[in-house]
């Protein structure tokens, strides 16, 4: 019965075979398929759960149901820090069969993230309050993590820079400008950060460090309506194409690969009615945040696979004692099930850029058009959007391109 349960297990789809219906579905935006493919494989309380709730919690987003992708994605981020652990019989498994037995319990960049998607939908639909709690949460996120040494670019430093958004909409400029300060010490080539650390360190009353500053970033020309407080600003949050595909490796198949995902979209054009074009630029490259994080990792998942090769040894030479040909039929049947743990958080995009417009209070509409790398429109728009800017406020826009 063991071995074949073994077999058996050899034979089951990969995450990757499970979600990938549901991605193509989000590339042809037929939403209802997609979810549909989805919610099942997230509402199943297993040890792959929290994977599946956090695509499942990006399609809802990209399919426009916020509040539904709020209520999945907070369920994530509880179950993110529950399964922080792993059982005993399931390193057991892991070793015995393949790293998929063993609880799937995130990336550091990806729980972060998790905290960063829930402030982008609570932005979306003006809930100013509870964005600022994501951004706490983040802080406390980026306050743990670094105790424990996580390198720079583990660490997300596009979620740094959105709390410091969201403490600046709320007029917490110190909080702001401390934010903006770490998320410049994660990543100091983010850019336009220069404007951002003069501006925030001037409304912050730190002349101090606004000389400091400016000095550091002298080619930066201050505007006058950054502290214009008859002012607002729109400000666009571009998630572009997605991020890189978990596939076993070329030369071992027990180890997985991240390979990036072709998109045609690179780029967004804003155009607001009278008042100009503008197009996004890059804030956080996740593309290879994932790829440099399965590299640190690389080391840990090869000394596991050598003491899974042990373990199977022992187990199948325990077997041999009683009956020399299943004893070798149990070896082969536990490498066959081995493979590559594939699971990742798939539904992230390749980068997230930004634009942001400094305008006068009134009624306006935009377009949003994806563009290619030569600078070409794409088919990906977003057309004839109104939105109303006030006085001193910010108005957020999440758009996503899937092509």
């Amino acid at each position: 019965m063991g071995l074949f349960f073994i077999l058996s297990l050899s034979g089951c789809a990969t995450y990757q075979g499970k979600v990938d219906k549901a991605r193509t579905y989000l590339v042809t935006r037929d939403f209802e398929k997609a979810l549909k493919e989805l919610e099942p494989l997230a509402n199943k309380e297993d040890g792959d759960q929290l994977v599946y709730l956090l695509d499942y919690g990006v399609a809802l987003q990209v399919s426009g149901n916020i509040p539904e992708s709020n209520t999945v994605l907070l369920r994530a981020d509880r179950l993110s820090e529950q399964v922080d652990y792993q059982s005993v019989s399931r390193v057991a498994g892991s070793l015995a069969l393949n790293e998929e037995m063993v609880q799937y319990k995130g990336d550091t960049f990806e729980k972060i993230f998790i905290n960063a998607y829930l402030a982008m939908n609570f932005l979306e639909i003006g809930k100013l309050d509870d964005a600022l709690v994501e951004a706490r949460r983040i802080n406390e996120k980026y306050q743990k993590y670094r105790q424990e040494e996580k390198q720079k670019f583990e660490l997300n430093p596009f979620s740094k820079y959105l709390s410091a958004l969201i403490w600046e909409a709320d007029r917490e400029y110190d909080d702001a400008y401390i934010a903006y300060q770490e998320a410049y010490k994660l990543d100091p080539g983010i850019p336009n950060i220069g404007v951002d650390l003069i501006r925030s360190a001037k409304l912050a009353r730190r002349p101090d460090a606004y000389k400091e500053w400016k000095k550091k970033f002298s080619d930066v020309k201050e505007n006058p309506d950054w502290y214009n407080k008859s002012m607002g600003e729109l400000v666009i949050l571009y998630q572009q194409g997605w991020g890189p595909r978990k596939y076993a490796a070329q030369n071992e198949y027990r180890l997985p690969a991240l390979y990036p995902t072709p998109s045609e979209t690179k780029t967004t054009r804003l155009t607001i009615d009278g008042q100009g074009i503008y197009v996004s630029n890059p804030l956080y490259d996740v593309q290879a945040a994932a790829i440099k994080t399965l590299q640190e990792d690389y080391g840990i998942l090869v000394a596991k696979r050598m003491a899974g090769l042990a373990t199977k040894a022992v187990l199948a030479d325990q077997v041999r004692q009683q009956n020399q040909l299943l004893g070798d039929l149990t070896f082969l049947a536990m490498n066959l099930a081995d493979r590559a743990d594939l699971r990742q958080w798939s539904t992230l995009p390749q980068t997230i850029q930004m634009i942001r417009v400094p305008l006068k209070p009134g009624e306006y509409k935009f377009n949003l058009e994806g563009l290619n790398i030569a600078g070409n429109p794409t088919g990906e728009s977003l057309i004839n959007q109104k939105f109303t800017i006030e006085a001193g406020k910010k108005k957020f826009v999440v758009w996503r391109s899937v092509k």
